[in-house]
């Protein structure tokens, strides 16, 4: 049953499958102490420009940001580094913290529970420290809060090489692929040349968050690997990933996120009105259309926010449709 599934959520996040020898699984001990000894990112605010990310830990995380619902949920990645500039993460696990609607801390109990982890990982044989944190952002995209940046800053003086994951598990279930994105913070004194951002969709009481931290960080590439030896426990974890999938709609489960993003929309909609007084909110125009105004570009990034929510709406409603189908066979 969850075979075809299960192939489908690969082929959606382009995971790679890599020989059980691959070196990719092999932690060098004397490999690992001369890169922390020598410290290359020190020198190189960007030496780490990517992440590779085992299929388990993936489903791992993206399970437990879903279990959470609109609630933020932490967690830490064990894996190591590579002198090429990759972060490799092998596995992750979850953390007890106390997280609300925008925000997630670890507190005591937390960081008492990581040591713990830690220490039992090392007895079973598992050599991989801990290279990263991460977090959920239900409904609000992938990037780092003032919060997070402050967080992250933290984590890299004091534990480097670390870096910061951040899921949108709402997002995630209206689009099929996860919604992922990792970042590592600059040094204080670091100012980085000016670079064009991806745009994606930020609700409008996040936007100054959003913009005022932007320069503080940047984003690495993120890629997934699994080898033949995880096919077990793939299917373990991917039994519970799917039962959750199965029993669940996704026009239910982000029925709440849904009318955010159209109110969030509908503010976005009337700001715009009152900065040029030339929007008419029933009749978008088409791409490279000139307003009044010339704010072409905002009006075209709002036209294509509105083309997305119709979009998910449509794949829910064939996603319900389908389940009906497999339920009456």
């Amino acid at each position: 049953m969850s075979s075809i599934p299960q192939q489908t959520f690969e082929l959606e996040n382009r995971v790679q499958t890599l020989a059980s020898t691959d070196a990719i699984f092999h932690y060098d001990a004397a490999e690992q102490k001369r890169l922390q000894q020598e410290a290359p990112w020190k020198k190189d605010p960007h030496f780490f420009k990517s992440v590779k990310i085992s299929a388990i830990a993936l489903t791992k995380m993206v399970t437990h940001a879903r279990s959470g619902g609109a609630i933020e949920v932490m967690g830490l990645m064990q894996g190591k580094v590579t002198a090429q500039g990759e972060i490799i993460i092998m596995d992750c696990f979850a953390l007890p913290v106390e997280g609300t609607e925008t925000r997630v801390n670890a507190g005591d109990e937390a960081y008492e529970y990581m040591i713990q982890f830690g220490e039992a990982s090392k007895q079973i044989g598992r050599l991989e420290n801990a290279v990263g944190w991460y977090h959920s952002h239900p409904g609000y995209g992938c990037w780092l809060s003032g919060i997070d940046v402050g967080t992250q800053s933290n984590y890299q003086t004091y534990q480097d090489p670390f870096l910061a994951v951040v899921i949108d598990p709402n997002r995630t279930i209206s689009a099929g692929a996860v919604e992922i994105g990792a970042f590592r913070t600059f040094p204080e004194d670091y100012k980085p040349a000016e670079a064009q951002s991806e745009y994606q969709s930020v609700p409008l009481d996040k936007i100054e968050d959003f913009g005022v931290h932007a320069s503080r960080y940047y984003s690495l590439e993120v890629s997934y690997f699994k080898s033949s030896l995880d096919i077990k426990l793939l299917e373990a974890l991917w039994n519970k990933y799917w039962v959750t999938t199965l029993s669940q709609s996704p026009l239910a489960t982000n029925r709440a996120y849904t009318t955010e993003r159209l109110n969030d929309l509908t503010a976005k909609l009337k700001q715009e009105h009152q900065t040029t007084g030339a929007i008419d909110t029933l009749n978008f125009p088409s791409a490279g259309t000139q307003n009044k105004a010339g704010n072409t570009d905002t009006i075209n990034k709002l036209a294509a926010d509105l083309k997305a929510i119709e979009t998910g709406e449509k794949q829910g409603l064939k996603t319900a449709e389908i389940k009906s189908r497999l339920m009456t066979i």
